[in-house]
């Protein structure tokens, strides 16, 4: 889906665990903050625990918009977010995320599980393949994603994938960072490169 408008529509993927540092909570919402004030339109998934719960409060309660997308199974086990106005209920788990790929001009991680983690390696492959032409940025609080940095410049390293590859993701450290760089992303128009024929 192209975004006729001059509002970026941005996917967020984040753990659903409350459990974590309270740093992590604080830092999704404040991405939420960002986004209302910044009148970004707000996809995510659906989630009202955790960083997720965190982040769409902080867009609901300054009157930002915001999308979930959630697969049916998660509606009947009530792990949904309740306050949504717009929310996308998927049959699957593969098509939630396709659909908030399909629904964003850019993805952005904080920190996650396994859940995160898949989203956002599988969002990389589909930029790799120019499936998803589009910023990917890591937000790294706490440098949480360091190990996954070091495994994926190992890849690097052992020629598992191109040196051009690193240019698939950017990594800022604070919320505070993250729409500068995907406007920067957009301007440079890297988005354009063709990372399936590197």
């Amino acid at each position: 889906m192209k975004n006729t408008s001059n509002r970026l529509n941005i996917a967020v993927y984040c753990a659903s665990s409350s459990k974590v540092d309270s740093a992590y909570i604080d830092a999704a919402q404040s991405l939420g903050d960002i986004f209302a004030e910044e009148k970004v339109h707000a996809i995510f998934g659906a989630g009202h625990s955790g960083l997720m719960g965190a982040f769409a409060d902080a867009v609901i309660a300054k009157e930002g918009t915001i999308t979930g997308v959630i697969p049916a199974f998660m509606i009947e086990n009530n792990w949904h977010h309740s306050q949504l106005e717009q929310l996308i209920i998927t049959d699957t788990m593969h098509e939630r995320k396709a659909r908030m790929a399909q629904l964003a001009d850019a993805a952005v991680a904080l920190p996650g599980g396994c859940g995160t983690l898949e989203e956002l390696l599988e969002v990389i492959t589909w930029k790799q393949l120019n499936l998803f032409c589009k910023p990917i940025i890591i937000v790294n609080i706490k440098d949480y994603f360091a190990p996954l940095l070091a495994m994926l410049e190992k890849a690097v390293s052992e020629q598992f994938m191109h040196p051009e590859h690193r240019k698939l993701w950017e990594v800022v450290s604070s919320p505070d960072a993250v729409l500068s760089a995907i406007r920067n992303t957009l301007n440079k128009k890297e988005t354009d490169s063709n990372f399936a024929v590197v």
